[in-house]
């Protein structure tokens, strides 16, 4: 009966959400209606949720996303053990989060089950193309998690991360884009 409510409540309305508007392209309208019409099928969702096409949301009734995040397309998130995306998190295309592990039955993980822990993405933190973050896993505030990179332990605070595993590269540089301005660039030519 648990798992009939469950898809009742949570899967099914945001598999027909996703349905209905797979066919929207990734602009910054369709985003935001594809974003606001799931929020509703997550358990805690902040506001300016922005969700890209062929987004896999599982178990959603155990996560909360902050304010102001974007997921991009493709990406593939799992929310079983629980997963919390704080305020401002971008993840880019084809991520994927996994609060569940396959482990070892006598050697063979066919019938081994698998465990469930948490995962913590900290706020303005950008997990670019292709990252995967194992189970269990806390990233720290304001991390990049650069592409293809394999996250399998907590990383701290304000870290450039990069490899498989992941390893701490550099610190982020706190530093703000003038897009517009481009004074220093005319200057330079």
């Amino acid at each position: 009966m648990k798992t009939i409510l469950y898809q009742l409540r949570w899967a099914l309305p945001l598999w027909t959400v996703i349905f209905i508007t797979g066919w929207l392209p990734d602009n910054k309208i369709s985003l935001k209606v594809r974003g606001k019409l799931a929020s509703f099928f997550i358990k805690n969702c902040g506001k300016n949720f922005l969700m890209g096409r062929d987004v896999t949301l599982l178990n959603t009734n155990n996560l909360t996303i902050g304010d102001n995040v974007y997921i991009a397309k493709g990406c593939w998130i799992n929310a079983m053990g629980g997963l919390k995306i704080e305020n401002e998190v971008i993840v880019a295309p084809y991520v994927v989060i996994s609060t569940l592990q396959h482990v070892y039955q006598d050697y063979s993980v066919r019938f081994g089950g698998s465990i469930a822990a948490p995962v913590r993405i900290g706020r303005g933190t950008w997990l670019a193309a292709h990252v995967s973050v194992k189970c269990g896993v806390s990233i720290g505030k304001g991390n990049l998690i650069a592409a293809n990179a394999f996250v399998a332990n907590d990383t701290e605070d304000h870290a450039v991360m990069g490899g498989v595993p992941a390893k701490k590269i550099s610190d982020v540089k706190n530093q703000k884009a003038d897009f517009y301005n481009r004074s220093e660039f005319e200057k330079s030519n």
